[in-house]
């Protein structure tokens, strides 16, 4: 049986999904088809449920629980993982600055959204591209403040910019529980069986990767493009967890938390 799946190219994806998808795992009668995409269009796809297996922000998974299912591998939780809002100028931004800047972000259905609208519930000028052009969006004055994810909380400081404030801190401090910001889901419609089944391949391939580990394979080498594998490196450090091995309490308790939530403040484009 073969199984669309999709997730991005960032080294925390490829990194969990790599011997699934290439074979270095035995799968026995299901085979994966990779779909790599950024987070975004995979948050559209979903709300379209046109893919078998997904990666997608929390946010979407929300709008998406009558077609699909939360597995409990694969997930990016964490602490300290936030997204960030950066400005080309140190200097400090009071909330009614915030709220009257052209801020960019990436997407309307991402986590990173959700999270920056917990904390600026006001903001009056919101507008979305694709995650790795916002630094240089912010960088070139295209847009006054900018909310970055995934490796280029690596990078910002690179590109002369600066840290405005970190929300992922935010949700921390104002919720105690970890920052949930990305799941793995597959559709009701395929059974509790091969939820079961696709659970433990994910957790397999996983096991994989770590005991290869600091090896980074040419799998994530690839799609990772430009990036240093010292960046590399860094995200997966960062983004691959105990909670991308299995969701458990605390996190199934961070999931549920970010969907209250997301109920009182839907964030609005």
């Amino acid at each position: 049986m073969m199984l669309r799946i999709g997730f991005s190219p960032c080294p925390n994806d490829t990194f969990i999904f790599d011997a699934l998808v290439n074979g270095k795992i035995d799968t026995e009668d299901l085979e994966f088809e990779p779909v790599l995409e950024d987070v975004e269009t995979l948050n559209r796809w979903a709300l379209k449920g046109e893919l078998d297996i997904t990666k997608l922000s929390f946010p979407a998974y929300f709008k998406t629980t009558g077609q699909y299912e939360l597995l409990n591998a694969g997930s990016a939780l964490g602490k300290g993982v936030g997204p960030l809002l950066v400005s080309n100028s140190n200097k400090k931004f009071t909330e009614e600055e915030v709220n009257n800047a052209r801020i960019l972000l990436p997407g309307i259905n991402t986590t990173a959204h959700l999270l920056f609208s917990f904390a600026y519930p006001n903001a009056k000028n919101k507008f979305f591209g694709v995650f790795h052009e916002i630094e240089d969006a912010v960088a070139s004055g295209k847009a006054d403040l900018g909310v970055i994810i995934h490796e280029n909380r690596f990078t910002y400081q690179d590109k002369g910019l600066f840290k405005v404030r970190d929300l992922g801190e935010y949700w921390e401090q104002e919720m105690k529980v970890p920052i949930p910001l990305g799941g793995i889901v597959i559709k009701k419609e395929l059974g509790r069986g091969l939820y079961n089944e696709v659970n433990a391949y994910i957790v397999e391939s996983l096991q994989y990767s770590f005991k290869n580990y600091p090896a980074i394979s040419d799998y994530v080498k690839t799609n990772a493009q430009a990036m240093s594998e010292e960046v590399m490196r860094k995200h997966i450090d960062l983004y691959v967890n105990n909670y991308s091995l299995d969701l458990g309490e605390d996190g199934h308790k961070a999931v549920a938390t970010l969907a209250e939530i997301h109920k009182k403040i839907a964030p609005a484009p």
